[in-house]
This record gives structure tokens, C-alpha cells and sequence, in this order.
């Protein structure tokens, strides 16, 4: 326990010293524009309107946001947010539900909670924008840039300056192969077959997002799925701090993402691939996992109960509700990606280095 209490005591230092630093962000913008893709993890609105369960506008989400409820799924900033402000980006970048002609020059947020690299997963919670449906409203969004640039040339050029970021794949075990009950997945596939198939997936999908105009791209690894409050529960530890079988069944999917960023790179020609890995930057120095406990009184379905008061201090928590970072965990994710404090933590290269490389 003493070991513990040792470790969080140093996590909460470095944040923040980390958050410190996303104040001082750069004057000058570094990229013309940013563009998210992902899931619930860096959602700011775009399943609001949706018919589904997984949404999050409503208290006590965004309980230390200024704006107050947007549909992000955390206390405040998700890591999108953060990497927005290190790039220099002087607002948040609107989600594609809302974003208005004179916005999209900046960027766009496609990233919908619940929404998986599979066209079928999150079904059991409602509507959902999956990754194949978020490109195609990013074609929608790069024909809308061209008329009002009118110059598909000149848009085809800016494109390749701006930032992109895909953060998909958690869905696809937590809302997917891990429900043998709600879909056939789990029930036909090996985990080892499950990852490979993603990955082939992912593939088309990343490489229909350079057929688009995206150059700069940084794509995110799952997390430690098996060490989430709610995968706990659901599943027991044994005795081990997270759900071992659950980590390891993410961990074939990890080890295939990164050589495929090194084949997209090999393979396209101007294409500025990353890999970000979500494990290596979780991973404490000394071994030690954090206390896998929600800031947030949890519903059945892992999410905060509408309108419940969460935890008194939320910086000294990594977990907001059975899912989702708090905004400190966030900051961290975010700094490390931005700027790598190890080699593993971003390979070929991090965000930074990303925004300075021309194509």
C-alpha cells in the first residue's frame, strides 16, 4: 500500500508539472488544422443526438470543463483537447454533428462514443458512428473545404499540413468480442485471429484516410482494457490487479498495430505514419498499477449515474467512471504523445516531430 501511495504521489507531480505546460502553449499555431477520429475516449459531442445510450451530456460529465456538459466522457479535457492546445490551437475543435463552414478550416472531431474499427460494434447500446462512417464524413467535410477554398489544389495542400489523429479499437473487445453473448465474434474467432482481422480492417481504413488527403497521421494502441473499473467487475481478477485474459487479448492487436504504421510508411509514399503506445506510456516505472477505482458512481452499463456527485478531488483519480480517463490521466496520455519521455512511448516519432515534418 506504502508503494502505491509512493507512485500516485509521483504520478500527480508530474501531472502537474504536465499540465502546467499545456498552458503555455505555442502563439503561432503549428498545423493549419486538426482532425480527430476515435471513439467515446475523445467524443466531444458528436453522439449527443444520437439514439443511443452511450452519450455523456449530461452531469456529472464535464463537471471541471468550463463550458460545463459537451458530451465528452470525463471530468474536462479528453486527450484530443490537450494535444489541440500543445499544437498551439487556440479553441477546441467543433464535432462534426455542429461544425459550421467557417470551423471546419480548423479541423473537425468525428470521433463517436461507442464506435468501433467493425461496422457492427456498439450496437447493443444504440446508434453509433463507426470508423468507416466517420471518413465518410471526413470526404464530406474535404468537399466542403474545396468549395469554400475554391481550389481543390490548394485544399489537397493544406490537407497535408494538418494533424490527424485515430484513436479506435477499444470498442471492438469491450463492445464486441468481449460479449460472446451480443455478438458472434467471440464465439468463432481466437483472440489471436480477432486481432488479425482488426488489423486488416484498420489497414483499408487508415489507408482510405491518405486516399483523402491526410498525410500526418499519429494512430493510438489500446490502453490496459482488463485494468478499466468496469471490465473489473465484470470479470473478476483472480487475485491480479486487472483482467490478465483481457489484456493480453488487446496486447495481440498492440503488437500487430506498430508494424503495420512501419508498412503504411513503407508503402505510401508521402504518408507521415506514428504509432502512439497507450501501454508503454501507462505502464509505471516501478511496476506498480494504480488503484483501478471510479471518480463517478457507475450505472450497469459502466458510465457515471445521471446527476450523481463523483469524487470530492478528481486529481487524485485515473478513472473517471468504468471507461473513461479522468482529465488528469488524460493530461498525462496526452504530454507523452505530444513529447515522448521514452522511446516507446511513440514510434517513428511523437506528435511534435510529427507537426514539423513536411510532405
Amino acid at each position: 500500500m506504502a508503494s502505491k501511495l509512493v507512485l500516485l504521489f509521483r504520478f500527480l507531480i508530474i501531472v502537474a508539472l504536465m499540465q502546467f505546460q499545456t498552458v503555455i502553449t505555442i502563439a503561432q499555431p503549428q498545423v493549419p488544422c486538426y482532425f480527430i477520429f476515435g471513439d467515446s475516449l475523445v467524443d466531444n459531442g458528436n453522439n449527443n443526438r444520437l439514439r443511443t445510450e452511450a452519450k455523456a451530456n449530461y452531469s456529472p460529465y464535464g463537471i471541471d470543463f468550463p463550458p460545463g456538459v459537451t458530451g465528452r466522457f470525463t471530468n474536462g479535457l479528453t486527450s484530443a483537447d490537450i494535444i489541440g492546445q500543445l499544437l498551439g490551437l487556440t479553441d477546441f475543435i467543433p464535432p462534426f454533428a455542429t461544425a459550421t463552414n467557417q470551423e471546419i478550416i480548423r479541423g473537425v472531431n468525428y470521433a463517436s462514443g461507442a464506435a468501433g474499427i467493425r461496422d457492427d460494434t456498439g450496437r447493443e447500446l444504440g446508434d453509433r458512428i463507426s470508423l468507416d462512417r466517420q471518413l465518410l464524413n471526413h470526404a464530406t467535410i474535404v468537399s466542403r473545404l474545396s468549395l469554400l477554398q475554391r481550389n481543390r489544389t490548394f485544399t489537397n495542400e493544406y490537407l497535408k499540413k494538418c494533424i490527424y489523429t485515430v484513436n479506435m479499437g477499444s470498442n471492438d473487445y469491450i463492445n464486441n468480442y468481449l460479449m460472446p453473448e451480443e455478438y458472434i465474434a467471440g464465439r468463432i474467432y481466437t483472440p489471436d485471429r480477432f486481432a488479425e482481422l482488426l488489423i486488416r480492417k484498420y489497414s483499408l481504413q487508415l489507408r482510405r484516410l491518405y486516399n483523402l488527403g491526410a498525410r500526418k497521421i499519429a494512430v493510438f494502441g489500446l490502453g490496459f482494457l482488463g485494468c478499466t473499473p468496469a471490465e473489473i467487475a465484470r470479470f473478476g481478477t483472480n487475485g491480479e490487479p486487472c483482467v490478465e485474459s483481457i489484456n493480453n487479448a488487446t496486447m495481440l492487436f498492440n503488437v500487430r498495430l506498430k508494424p503495420l504504421i512501419d508498412d503504411l510508411n513503407n508503402d505510401l509514399p508521402q504518408g507521415r505514419f506514428t504509432f502512439i503506445n497507450v501501454t508503454s506510456i501507462s505502464t509505471p516505472e516501478d511496476g506498480v498499477v494504480l488503484p483501478n477505482v471510479p471518480c463517478c458512481q457507475l450505472r450497469s452499463d459502466g458510465q457515471c449515474v445521471p446527476n450523481s456527485i463523483p469524487c470530492p478531488d478528481r486529481n487524485l483519480f485515473i478513472w473517471y467512471d468504468g471507461y473513461h480517463p479522468t482529465q488528469v490521466a488524460n493530461t498525462v496520455l496526452a504530454n507523452r504523445s505530444y513529447t515522448a519521455l521514452s522511446p516507446t512511448d511513440a514510434s517513428p516519432y511523437d506528435i511534435s516531430r510529427l507537426a514539423q515534418l513536411t510532405v
